[in-house]
């Protein structure tokens, strides 16, 4: 589609133009694990690189490769993987192209199962720095010879500390290192890592995107800024067969998919790829409630602190309010001193006491006590996470309706 288009335009059209069967507005629910050939040619073409094709679902299905097609618009990129997860996108990424001795960069604010994946790598060899992202000189500072990634996410789960994404981005182009970022809290309608110099994009699908709460996935975008051809990681095969530009996001899919198994079922990328269409329609709704809530929570008696970029008092506001479109859905509090926050929750009329992000709905869950319990107390006040601390992922609701759930519940608490 012609590149002026606008966001939701691009995204609505994207399945129609690569022309499904029968003229299908969405490419329809493709079930094959295999697929068939009458000339064995072909499918050993598919096989060495030769030809584009199916052979196995596990590796690539027409659904699922609709789906693709439609992230990589998103995001402005070259070329995307999807897979069963965020995580198992993560964990492919990973997998795919580092070794062990290998160091990477990290954000020590990442989200509780990406650090802890993270930890299963370094017990297999893999060397990991964690740094304050929100400034580019902790990178430098930790930067190695045998540093080949860094990995951040753009607004951090649950404190929101917004990296240093830009500068970052010079970083890695200067040093060569390829940089990773997890745009999960922002999504492509928010922020494109593009813009900064990421080399690849990591997106939960469950997410945003998918937006509805009802298919897990996630995926890995190569926006087609790293030169992978300089990159000692990739295997001699692929660079045989595979021309330069595509080695990373090839090698994802074939040793972090392929070969790791975390594939997208093709049920999953077709209600994704539909949720996908009101994404914009979705964030701006939810973007308005959390800047309207965030600001009555911080102007309440029983709050102690907002952690919301869209406010001007946190940290990174003017940051967030360069690169950002909105300052997104996501966003937490601390209450006070001696104020149980079960018994706050308890309250909650509306709100859902759940753990996702980027429903429809709003959805509540006391922090310390479930998603990062098991790193512990230490490590909690490390990050700067109270006991007291609620994350919401607010969503759709009617403003008024969901601003006064959360006045009955402070008041009756």
């Amino acid at each position: 589609m012609n590149d002026k288009k606008g966001f939701t335009t691009t995204i609505l059209h994207s399945d129609r133009l690569l022309k499904p069967e029968f003229g299908a507005l969405h490419q329809p629910i493709h079930t094959a694990v295999t697929w068939g050939y009458d000339d064995v040619q072909g499918l050993v073409n598919v096989f060495q690189n030769k030809a584009k094709g199916y052979a196995y679902s596990r590796q690539g299905n027409p659904t699922v490769t609709a789906l693709e097609h439609k992230v990589t618009q998103m995001e402005h990129g070259m070329a995307t993987v999807a897979f069963s997860t965020g995580m198992a996108a993560i964990s492919a990424t990973l997998l795919a192209l580092l070794k062990a001795g290998d160091h990477i960069i990290a954000s020590s604010y990442l989200f509780g199962n990406t650090r802890s994946v993270l930890q299963t790598y370094t017990d297999m060899g893999l060397n990991v720095t964690y740094v304050d992202a929100t400034s580019v000189q902790e990178f430098r500072n930790a930067y190695q010879e045998n540093t080949k990634m860094v990995f951040v996410e753009t607004i951090a789960n649950p404190a929101t500390q917004v990296a240093d994404l830009g500068p970052i981005g010079d970083f890695c182009e200067e040093k060569g290192i390829i940089y990773v970022v997890d745009n999960t809290m922002t999504s492509p309608y928010i922020f494109r890592p593009v813009t900064v110099k990421a080399s690849l994009v990591i997106n939960s699908l469950t997410k945003y995107i998918g937006g509805h709460g009802n298919a897990l996935g996630g995926s890995v975008t190569d926006t087609g800024l790293y030169n992978w051809d300089k990159f000692p990681n990739i295997a001699a095969i692929l660079r045989e067969q595979i021309r330069p530009e595509m080695l990373g996001i090839t090698q994802i899919r074939k040793r972090g998919l392929r070969d790791a198994g975390g594939t997208l079922s093709p049920e999953a990328a077709h209600s994704i790829s539909v949720g996908s269409e009101t994404i914009a329609l979705r964030l701006e709704r939810a973007c308005n409630n959390a800047l309207a809530l965030a600001r009555l929570l911080e102007a309440h008696p029983m709050v102690s602190k907002v952690y919301y970029p869209g406010l001007e008092s946190h940290p990174e506001h003017q940051l967030a309010a360069t690169i950002f479109h909105r300052f997104g859905g996501l966003m937490s509090f601390a209450l006070n001193d001696g104020v149980d926050c079960f018994a706050f929750l308890n309250r909650l009329k509306l709100v859902i006491k759940s753990s996702n992000l980027g429903d429809t709905r709003t959805l509540a869950i006391p922090v310390a006590h479930t998603i990062f319990f098991e790193l512990g107390a230490e490590r909690r006040a490390e990050m700067g996470i109270p006991d007291s601390m609620v994350r919401l992922s607010v969503g759709i609701e009617d403003e008024e309706d969901l601003l006064q759930d959360f006045k009955q519940a402070l008041e009756t608490i």
